[in-house]
């Protein structure tokens, strides 16, 4: 029997590692709060990046086993734990001690669950706002089996970006995915903005499955016409021999003209690249999140209020 051949990884692709004293001290901290990021379990090319440089991490909520198995996911399948009511407090406390200014929650798909996870992410969103009200939040749920009630139930938490990734074009997805469908995560992403019409939504495409320009195209489009406002794009990469083989390394000039595109098409804001992964550069992709946040929390304040917190801001 032939021995199965894999495609070679090309020079753009090599990863320069940094592990110095702030990732450590970051990686010790996750320990210490029994707290998952999908930076490790989804083996990310650019933790080092995010953790060493940016300070930034995408926490992993309700447990580190999902109840999907997709093909090109590393996260562990099997049955979920129980769920822990103290995971958000742990989230909102770390987030405090990193100082970030921006943080990502995503969470393993709880089907087993009938609302999802939706009010364990609704509860981690209020806290971080608790602990850290200049902290805007991301979230990256799944699908939640299209359950439009839960859906509500997290908005109400009223996180600043709300991110469910598309991950494939739509021929693909019945093979790349499990239990989900195209249609249902783009009809997810509208009803989003009929919630809360000022939240920006985001999505993501992998490449290097074996889909077609056309195809990345017309994903582009079906996700403009369901009033997304962010994308990004990076290369599939193989977490282990037991998942979906790379059918082909794109190069880092066909992304840059897909981010050209994207942007020419309507999107807000794109990032393309090789690299790129649904979190990339997220703290960068946040300043309109931000700004509109500041705005509407001066509008509930009277000028008192603001007036002393601006003595406090110049006194510091």
């Amino acid at each position: 029997m032939a021995k199965k051949e894999y495609l070679r990884k090309p020079e753009w692709l090599k990863i320069k590692l940094n592990t110095n004293q702030t990732y450590n001290g970051l990686k010790k901290m996750m320990r210490e709060e029994r707290l998952h990021t999908v930076c490790e379990e989804a083996k990310c090319p650019n933790i080092h990046e995010c953790w060493a440089v940016r300070k930034t991490a995408t926490f992993m909520i309700l447990g580190s086993i999902c109840t999907r198995g997709c093909r090109f996911c590393a996260v562990t399948t099997g049955r979920p734990t129980e769920l822990d009511w103290g995971e958000p407090e742990r989230v909102a406390r770390s987030v405090e001690a990193m100082g970030l200014r921006h943080c990502v929650v995503t969470a393993v798909a709880r089907d087993d669950l009938q609302d999802g996870g939706a009010e364990v992410f609704a509860e981690t969103v209020r806290a971080i706002h608790r602990r850290m009200p200049n902290t805007t939040v991301e979230v990256l749920p799944s699908d939640m089996k299209g359950d439009y009630e839960s859906l509500h139930m997290l908005m109400d938490a009223k996180p600043d970006i709300f991110n469910h990734n598309i991950e494939t074009v739509e021929r693909l997805t019945s093979r790349v995915r499990s239990k989900a469908t195209y249609r249902r995560s783009l009809e997810l992403l509208k009803r989003v903005k009929e919630i809360s019409p000022n939240t920006p939504t985001k999505s993501s495409l992998m490449v290097g499955l074996g889909e077609t320009k056309e195809e990345i195209l017309q994903a582009m489009d079906d996700l403009l016409a369901h009033d997304v406002d962010i994308m990004t794009i990076g290369q599939y990469l193989q977490p282990t021999k037991k998942h979906l083989d790379v059918v082909r390394y794109v190069h880092p000039d066909e992304f840059a003209e897909l981010k050209e595109i994207a942007l020419q098409k309507g999107f807000k804001h794109c990032e393309a690249g090789p690299l790129v992964r649904s979190s990339y550069h997220a703290d960068e992709q946040v300043n309109q999140a931000a700004r509109q946040r500041q705005m509407a929390a001066e509008e509930e304040q009277g000028p008192e209020q603001l007036i002393e917190n601006y003595k406090t801001q110049f006194a510091q």
